[in-house]
């Protein structure tokens, strides 16, 4: 009887409140005396912002699968349940497209099945595009084992799709999330994979090619199954390979109440684990590194008090300091503190003048950490007692064991280029 829709009609703001709900899991410097040329540099070499955030709304919570970590799980007697018609879901959807600027990101419990929810959401994302007209970005969920027909038509109208793959073993489906398995996962993010090369390829060779979603991300949780920092990087780079995600998002795996037909400890995974995720994330992805780098065999989780790039630097402290008016890109990449902006200014800068630590701080570069690794015109200024120890305390940036989901603050200037 738990999954009954209740026959009561909800008014669309208590629909609102209770999608608001569900969506929860899912995840100045002063230049003067420095010269024009590093001004100049400062205002041209900055980073790129962080990406904004984007309403999520579902088109039901009334979900037939029972995943232990799902607040739309089956089995949640206590559940209030929604379904929303195709129209209802597109009219507030362009509402909140149009109230948040960025767009939105059309979700659904799985409802009687995989490809009726995903039939629920093609109608969806039509009425948006043809009787509303919004013409903006609309990420688009894939049902898993969805069919193939279906992925193809709900990426002629999303700018994005996505399909969690959620757990780093295959074996950890039977252990939280029963209904799935790696084949329906794995099968929808290769097609989805296909039909946006095949576009891509299409639009190079015909004018008139038509549109498709550009991009695909998944989601892995971290702490769902006991697996180490070292399981999910390796698998994210794989699927990074494979699939060419944009990107891999990653949530702190929740379980704080028994869900009936499990039997699981109650874990509580921190917060801070999920952000040090995503800076080893960017690691891969822009710096370079690879998951046995940033995970060894000998430190195969990551720790709250230190970033993953810091940790690398002290694990290869023989390779320091590096002179900062004659390395190259890639190992002032792998300087803690100096990330790709301010590596791209240095080595500008290079051209114009002889790289000092006033002329770094003038680059905007924090010398808090950074001055432990490098020497500039052969002078050193960090810690020269040759204690790990010590060191590792002065370039430690710990991190708050709270369970914050909002990606944006990972990928801030700030944090990233620190790294």
């Amino acid at each position: 009887m738990a999954n009954i829709i209740i026959t009561e009609p909800l008014s669309a703001e208590e629909k609102i409140d209770l999608m608001r709900e569900d969506s929860l899991y899912d995840v100045a410097d002063d230049d003067i005396g420095f010269g024009p040329e590093l001004a100049g540099i400062k205002n041209e070499i900055k980073a790129k912002p962080g990406p904004p955030k984007v309403p999520k709304v579902f088109i039901s919570n009334n979900c037939v699968f029972n995943c232990a970590y799902c607040c739309c799980r089956a089995g949640r007697e206590d559940k209030r349940r929604y379904e929303n018609t195709p129209m209802e879901m597109a009219e507030a959807s362009v509402n909140m497209a149009k109230a948040s600027g960025h767009g939105v990101f059309i979700s659904s419990a799985i409802c009687r099945n995989a490809d009726y929810t995903e039939e629920l959401i093609i109608e969806t994302l039509k009425h948006i595009r043809t009787d509303f007209g919004y013409n903006g970005y609309l990420h688009a969920k894939i049902m898993p084992g969805a069919d193939p027909e279906l992925i193809r038509r709900a990426g002629l109208y999303a700018s994005r799709l996505s399909i969690n793959i959620e757990v780093a073993n295959s074996e950890g489906y039977k252990k939280i999330a029963r209904n799935k398995t790696r084949e329906n996962i794995l099968t929808p993010m290769g097609q989805i994979h296909q039909f946006i090369k095949s576009a891509k390829d299409d639009r190079s060779r015909f004018q008139y090619a038509p549109r498709f979603a550009t991009s695909q991300t998944t989601q892995l949780m971290a702490g769902s199954t006991g697996e180490s920092d070292y399981d999910i990087l390796r698998l994210s780079k794989a699927l990074y390979q494979k699939y060419d995600l944009s990107r891999v998002y990653y949530p702190s795996f929740q379980y704080q109440h028994q869900a009936e037909g499990y039997d699981l400890p109650l874990v509580s995974t921190p917060g801070w684990r999920m952000k040090r995720l995503y800076q080893a994330d960017r690691l891969m992805q822009i710096y370079g590194f690879a998951p046995e780098e940033i995970a060894p065999d000998s430190e195969p989780n990551l720790t709250s008090d230190i970033d993953p790039k810091a940790a690398w630097a002290l694990r290869h402290i023989h390779l320091y300091p590096v002179e900062a008016n004659t390395a190259d890109y890639e190992t002032l990449l792998r300087v803690p503190g100096i990330g790709t902006v301010y590596a791209q200014r240095i080595i500008k800068a290079r051209k114009y003048c002889k790289i000092t630590h006033d002329v770094l701080t003038a680059l905007g570069v924090s010398l808090k950490r950074s001055r432990h690794f490098i020497t500039c015109c052969g002078k050193f200024e960090g810690e020269k007692s040759g204690d790990l120890d010590v060191l590792r305390g002065l370039v430690a940036t710990p991190l708050e064991d709270d369970l914050q989901e909002n990606v944006d603050l990972v990928y801030s200037d700030k944090i990233e280029d620190d790294l």
